[in-house]
């Protein structure tokens, strides 16, 4: 919807406030693209991208600042990564993730990511596929069935259902029986996947409790799933945050819970390459002020988990994604050698 012209100075106001930090006037537009254009039009067309959504005016200042959307404009249309700079990366992370044990190899990785980008390094442990070794189903009231799941290692995880129907306990007994017999020893997203197949087979009773079970086994392998998260400190030399110190303890909050930091990292992980969410547009990241750029990391092909620098919306994103991208190809190496 945007001409060359207003394209080309959106580009320069968002490139100009990343790097000053400082709300940006037409004269310094003027200078930063080189056209020939006078204040009186520069000022027009940001008052068109005003109205637009993409830039707003602070109320202590004539120059503007990028808004939610004009940032994830900027991003997706307009946001030039220099490959150049890949290898000078790399090379400052390789000596910082060495193969190992896994959770060392997380570890470091987070510092990592903290270093380079000056910001908050976030890694999500690899997965463990959940696997159950027995199940059982036992009545406790009209309508409420406990699932209890037995991991192979003795892990116990269980849950109050509540079923569409009553049951009798040799019903229920009879669902475990059949449960244990097909599919011991199978991770949950294989038993969902034959399930898929077997359903329409099985008896009404008995499909609504396969379905439980494996919502079960689903979650205890979510539960198991952690967030390493480094450089927090790091969000006290932001401005953004530093002079806000009800939205410092937000974000503070929000690392120590971690709770949504494992659910932005487990939606990126469905994702190809390094993705970019920026707060107060995407229902993901839960801070208006915040951005998130992420990426997953692989071994032999498998998406093991998910990486990513949490900062600023302010931040310089083609170096963040850089960083990210080439982390995670480093984490994935150094996963994979161990094995």
């Amino acid at each position: 919807m945007l001409d060359d012209r207003a394209k080309l100075l959106l580009k320069a106001l968002v490139e100009r406030y990343i790097a000053d930090g400082q709300p940006v006037g037409s004269r310094t537009l003027s200078k930063a693209t080189g056209l020939d254009l006078s204040p009186a039009t520069i000022r027009n067309v940001m008052s068109d991208l005003e109205e637009l959504g993409l830039i707003a005016s602070p109320h202590t200042s004539a120059g503007r600042v990028p808004t939610a959307r004009g940032y994830r404009l900027f991003v997706d249309a307009m946001l030039t990564v220099n490959r150049d700079e890949l290898p000078r990366v790399a090379e400052l992370g390789t000596s910082s993730i060495e193969q190992g044990q896994p959770q060392r190899v997380i570890s470091h990785a987070a510092q990592m990511l903290s270093s380079l980008s000056h910001f908050v390094g976030v890694v999500m442990t690899p997965r463990r596929a959940t696997v159950f070794r027995h199940i059982e189903f036992l009545n406790l009231s009209e309508r409420r069935v406990l699932v209890i799941l037995v991991a192979p290692d003795g892990d116990v995880q269980n849950r109050i259902i509540h079923t569409p129907t009553q049951f009798t306990q040799s019903q229920l007994q009879e669902a475990a029986n059949y449960f244990n017999a097909h599919y011991s020893g199978l991770g949950m997203d294989a038993v969902r996947e034959r399930l898929k197949s077997e359903l329409d087979a099985l008896r009404g009773e008995i499909a609504t409790l396969m379905k439980a079970a494996v919502d079960l086994g689903t979650e205890a392998g979510a539960q198991r799933e952690e967030v390493v998260v480094a450089g927090e400190r790091n969000l006290l030399s932001v401005s953004e945050f530093s002079s806000d110190m009800g939205n410092l303890r937000r974000m503070f909050d929000l690392f120590e819970q971690k709770t949504q930091l494992a659910r932005l990292l487990d939606v990126s992980a469905q994702a190809d390459g390094v993705r970019i969410y920026i707060g107060g547009e995407s229902q993901v990241v839960p801070y208006e002020d915040l951005s998130v750029v992420t990426a997953p990391y692989e071994v032999d092909g498998q998406v093991l988990g998910t990486l990513g620098v949490i900062g600023p919306q302010r931040m310089p994103y083609d170096r963040m994604i850089q960083i990210v991208d080439v982390t995670a190809k480093l984490v994935g190496n150094a996963l994979s050698q161990g094995r």
